[in-house]
């Protein structure tokens, strides 16, 4: 695309070179510049895009987009100058990539907890009943046949343009995303146009970088805000709707200046789309799904009550879509399992093994809840706190697992660049009994104790990391998966009681 074609209806402050160029890429990374590259040198927390300016100019770049005109750098290096670099750099990757968004439909997912279920929930949901469709999200990146391993869970800007026209050229019709709060506030979804936008619900989290509940609450306010009937897309006109967890207490903040139609899903009140007789078993859960007096029999093989709202907030994706309540009571009766999200981890000592991503508070209890349904001995908690993130919620996940766990043993999580046995004694002061928790530093020997003293009976809950296949420290990244670390210490185990057992 010429330089000239993709920034003529863009408010640039000014241009010093040619337009007449020949743009082959954006990139606001320089190790992804290539010959023929604009790239974009925005200025972050922690860094300075314009450090990097000379090795994109190295690798072939031809044009910069800055804040600041550098009188210094090469003439023949096109300089294009905005004075907010962040919201530039959404337009100008929307019009490179065409703006992709506006020929699917698009659904949007924020919350605490349950983005990433609700969004595989959805995916199945429109697969089936209305064609094919990408995601965007913390597991996966599905584009088409293709999957890759999820980086973050909101990418950058470019990469979400770039994966949306991806989605569009291998015939995706729609395509859902989990969308932080953070991407949200650092414009990485700008100039993407949603069709739907779904609120699950807000608890303590990310205040390391919010700071106060009502800046989190107002980042995910603006996916709602951008919900505008007036936007009608040429191809596709798809109403614009709020899908919204009317039991949680920010459902009306989260709503202000929203011009969309509006479904609300409870279990607790009167919402448009409820959960009724709800009944749960280690077996799956069963209810009546009920929309606005419609009512339909529904029966499903996740378990949990926090789960029976992301199958709400599904439904009402697909209500919004216009698909009959009959149809997606079916086809989500047969929904897939979401990696690390309760994940059972079958093992030869025939141990009740979960895997879970929960790493707040609010999510640690939802899954304790939920194992109390089933619970008939002990519950054995592995938990820790990620390092660099909200240090606030660290006491509040003890006393969690101080309420609803037997055992609980305290361990790393991602300590990144904290002291690892800081985090824990932050974590310690929620405790008040101090004789129902076991500190074991090494996240794999903490896995081994809870196996050690586990029966078939007690049930162990492994929790923070989830599908994760890493463990970030300081100076090292390893590779560590708690279910397969879980597996192989059971198979040791069970090898070696198979060894000592065998008569001489």
């Amino acid at each position: 695309m010429k330089l000239k074609k993709l920034i003529k209806d863009l408010p640039i402050t000014q241009v010093k070179g040619s337009k007449d160029l020949e743009i082959t890429g954006i990139c606001s990374n320089s190790k992804l510049a290539a010959p023929g590259s604009l790239f974009i040198a925005r200025r972050g927390r922690a860094d300075d895009g314009m450090l990097y300016v000379p090795e994109a100019i190295a690798a072939g770049a031809v044009a910069i987009l800055t804040d600041i005109y550098d009188p210094l750098l090469d003439k023949s290096i096109t300089q294009l100058v905005h004075p907010d670099v962040a919201s530039m750099e959404s337009a100008v990757a929307a019009q490179y990539h065409q703006f992709a968004a506006k020929e699917m439909f698009m659904v949007g997912i924020t919350g605490t907890n349950g983005k990433t279920t609700t969004s595989f929930l959805i995916k199945h949901l429109l697969d089936k009943a209305d064609g094919p469709s990408g995601l965007i999200g913390t597991i996966k990146y599905i584009i088409g046949e293709h999957q890759y391993d999820a980086i973050r869970t909101t990418p950058d800007t470019v990469s979400n343009q770039k994966m949306l026209r991806e989605m569009v050229h291998q015939g995706c019709k729609s395509a859902i995303m989990e969308v932080t709060s953070h991407a949200l506030d650092q414009h990485r979804v700008d100039y993407i146009d949603f069709d739907t936008a779904v609120f699950t619900n807000l608890t303590l989290d990310h205040l390391d970088y919010h700071q106060t509940m009502d800046h989190y609450c107002t980042a995910k306010n603006k996916l709602f805000r951008s919900l505008d009937p007036s936007i009608i897309k040429s191809a596709h006109p798809y109403p614009k709707v709020a899908v919204i967890n009317s039991d949680s207490p920010w459902s009306q903040k989260i709503m202000e200046g929203c011009k969309g139609e509006v479904i609300n899903y409870s279990i607790q009140g009167s919402g448009d789309l409820r959960a009724e007789g709800i009944c749960l078993s280690p077996a799956g859960t069963s209810f009546t799904l009920n929309f606005k007096g419609e009512k339909v029999p529904f029966t499903w093989p996740l378990v949990g009550r926090f789960n029976t709202y992301n199958c709400l907030a599904a439904a009402a994706v697909g209500l919004s879509r216009k698909i009959p309540l009959e149809i997606i009571a079916k086809v989500l009766e047969s929904a897939p399992f979401v990696p690390g999200r309760l994940q059972v981890v079958p093992n030869p000592l025939n141990l009740k093994i979960y895997v879970d991503f929960a790493h707040t508070d609010d999510a640690l209890r939802n899954v304790l809840e939920c194992l109390h349904e089933f619970k008939t001995a002990r519950i054995i908690t592995i938990f820790g706190c990620g390092g660099n993130r909200d240090a606030s919620k660290r006491p509040k996940m003890a006393q969690v697992c101080q309420e609803l766990s037997d055992i609980s043993i305290v361990t790393s999580d991602n300590p990144r660049q904290e002291e690892p046995m800081e985090i824990i004694k932050q974590i310690l002061s929620g405790f008040s009994d101090h004789n129902c928790y076991i500190v074991e530093l090494d996240r794999q020997k903490a896995i081994e104790r809870a196996i050690e003293v586990a029966t078939p009976e007690d049930i162990i809950l492994i929790a923070g990391k989830g599908h994760e296949k890493y463990q970030i420290m300081a100076h090292k990244t390893i590779e560590f998966e708690d279910r397969k670390v879980a597996l192989q210490i059971c198979q040791q185990k069970a090898e070696t009681q198979k060894f000592t057992n065998t008569p001489a």
